[in-house]
């Protein structure tokens, strides 16, 4: 039996999907457990799912998505199987070990999913304040919409890229307060923002909105998601139609999907939402997920500090209502589309999703222990999210989600 650490995110109680590879090989789909990821494909060829209706060449794909369109009835078996089978020291495929199973530190994981489409929600209450109190009215920051809909926006696909992908300060023009016009130039206020984003694993059809109380059924499972932001280019560009070159040069999301199965555990009841919504978007049970959220910040000078604490459950709006917003007019969804909750702030300090929050807008500079601080991200400095539910000894766990910015 392979020992795992008790504060492993990787129990037998997650068994997440991904994909990777070793040394430039072929990509396979892949479970995560403990320290350790077990190759799918190469299970499936030495005969553990040979109980399910199932071609093992799925788990030879470069991406999730042929796997997680299946369904769940296939899914879910491939993953009770794979718990079944960790328990079990005797089954004779245990032998070969050495064909399946290999130390994370010596694989290469890679972006887990093709996607096709990018929604990014504005979801947070304490956020959505929090931006009105700094840019708007502070006796009045939400918008008269925002209590009403998912405020979302539909984002840029083809920049997503996995956990431990490093990136360039972005370019845009800006307006500084002191000038008549803009200027061209890097951005000055590069930012992260703490998001959870649901994996889509089943296709809808064009014409046919998802109900509220079906919308969950078309989720896989979850990442964490980091939108990264540059704010000036971001605030020059806004209006009328909302974020552009301030959004689009790149976001990240972590290696492993962990299914909606494993999280079940962590489902707690939503929030009171006043004025109650319409009736398209009134649940019949609405929830959240009690999942514990980290930000940590690691400077270019070795200077590590953790900079927030807030929680999955920090949202005002549901998933199962952003997908009935989103298809309430016949929009489709297809295997592989993210959708991302938007930052994710509690209603203190300490629990702020972003830099703009954490240091109102540069005014409150974090101060590290080596004397520098920071106000937004500089080159060589590093972000680092993490996530995990735990209860009755139980721990589901995303792993981290790190990026540098280049010197």
């Amino acid at each position: 039996m392979i020992e795992i650490s008790p504060d492993s995110d990787f129990s037998i109680h997650n068994i997440p999907f991904g994909i990777y590879s070793i040394d430039g090989g072929k990509k396979h789909v892949a479970i995560a457990y403990g320290d350790y990821i077990l190759d799918c494909y190469i299970l499936s060829k030495l005969g553990l799912f040979d109980s399910i209706d199932i071609d093992g060449e799925v788990f030879a794909k470069p991406f999730l998505n042929d796997f997680i369109g299946l369904g769940k009835s296939v899914t879910n078996r491939v993953r009770s199987d794979i718990q079944a089978f960790l328990l079990d020291d005797d089954n004779v495929i245990w032998d070969a070990q050495n064909q399946f199973l290999f130390h994370q530190n010596k694989v290469t994981l890679h972006l887990p999913i093709q996607i096709g489409d990018y929604t990014d929600f504005y979801s947070s209450e304490s956020h959505a304040r929090n931006v009105g109190t700094m840019f708007r009215d502070p006796s009045n920051p939400l918008l008269p919409n925002w209590k009403h809909l998912p405020v979302a926006y539909h984002g840029r696909a083809s920049s997503i890229f996995v956990s431990g992908t490093n990136f360039r300060r972005p370019l845009g023009q800006i307006k500084d307060l002191d000038q008549e016009g803009p200027r061209f130039g890097p951005t000055r206020k590069l930012d992260f923002e703490l998001e959870m984003a649901a994996v889509i694993g089943k296709k809808s059809e064009w014409q046919e909105p998802i109900s509220v109380d079906d919308a969950m059924d078309y989720v896989f499972g979850y990442v964490l998601f980091n939108d990264w932001s540059a704010r000036d280019i971001q605030q020059w560009e806004t209006a009328p139609l909302g974020p552009f070159l301030g959004k689009n040069f790149f976001s990240s999301i972590s290696p492993w999907v962990v299914t909606t199965e494993a999280l079940a555990p962590f489902q707690i009841k939503s929030k009171v939402q006043d004025p109650p919504p319409l009736p398209y978007l009134q649940e019949k049970e609405g929830f959240q997920y009690d999942v514990d959220l980290t930000v940590h910040f690691r400077t270019k000078e070795g200077q590590s500090k953790l900079i927030c604490q807030s929680n999955f459950s920090n949202l005002y709006w549901t998933v199962a209502q952003q997908i009935a917003h989103h298809t309430v007019n016949g929009c489709n969804l297809n295997v592989g589309d993210l959708l991302a909750s938007g930052t994710i702030s509690g209603d203190r300090e300490g629990n702020f999703g972003s830099l703009l929050e954490i240091t109102w807008s540069g005014n409150n500079p974090i101060l590290f222990e080596d004397g520098n601080t920071r106000t937004f991200v500089e080159d060589g400095d590093s972000i680092m999210m993490s996530g995990y539910g735990e209860q009755a000894g139980k721990r589901i766990g995303f792993g981290n989600l790190v990026n540098t910015v280049l010197e």
